[in-house]
């Protein structure tokens, strides 16, 4: 038996499971949006985090990386077990068909697995859907948990895109919004490293957004970054 994961968050950088094959590709229909909370890695119940889901678009493409497990039922289970935990904010399973950039009209694999959210704020308790840009970023820029500060997460996010040679929008402008609340000139230096947590200034005149705080979640920690 085999599976395969489709990546599109902290998967991209980070995989974290042993994994035999990795392809650089997209998925067909989505798009990459920072509508979930995130309280257990870069963020709290009481001040979450921001962090990417899919939102089902006709026509968009959201790139990033699949992951084959095969090797027998315990490498898998074990694979499986590890990505249930560390996504554990994302209420649903989605089976997908993932292209590659050498053919956009037949999929390279099917039935590759997704973590995808409900967008529902009254069935899915982390969905805390769209907002202003500004806001969102304030929001980023002040949230922190176990795993690190939520810009780090956007930042490493922009970073991973363009070395695999597909930048999103999207994340383009969240970051240098984010930039701009933290006080930063310029945008991404794509020939040099990017700013770790430990050289952004942390910006102590920044006012948390005001958040309902959410319930605890049930999995343990597991590294996003």
């Amino acid at each position: 038996m085999v599976f395969w994961i489709f990546g599109y968050g902290s998967l991209v950088w980070n995989p974290g499971f042993d994994y035999d094959e990795k392809f650089i590709g997209y998925i067909k229909d989505y798009r990459r949006v920072f509508d979930l909370a995130c309280i257990d890695h870069r963020g709290t119940p009481e001040h979450p985090a921001r962090t990417c889901t899919l939102d089902e678009s006709k026509g968009s493409i959201c790139w990033g990386a699949a992951y084959c497990v095969r090797g027998g039922p315990e490498k898998e289970k074990k694979a499986m077990e590890y990505l249930e935990r560390r996504e554990c904010e994302y209420d649903s399973k989605t089976l997908v068909n993932f292209f590659t950039e050498e053919d956009s009209l037949h999929p390279a694999l099917t039935g590759v697995i997704v973590f995808t959210s409900t967008p529902d704020k009254v069935n899915n308790k982390y969905y805390l859907g769209p907002a202003p840009l500004e806001e969102m970023a304030r929001q980023i820029a002040t949230a922190s948990g176990p795993c690190g500060d939520n810009r780090e997460y956007i930042f490493k996010m922009e970073k991973a895109l363009y070395d695999i040679g597909h930048e999103d929008d999207y994340i383009i402008e969240l970051a240098n919004e984010l930039r701009k609340v933290l006080g930063i000139v310029g945008s991404f230096p794509k020939e040099k490293k990017l700013l770790g947590p430990s050289q952004i200034p942390l910006n102590s005149h920044i006012s948390p957004v005001k958040i309902r705080p959410l319930p605890e979640a049930i999995a343990a920690v597991a590294a996003d970054s």
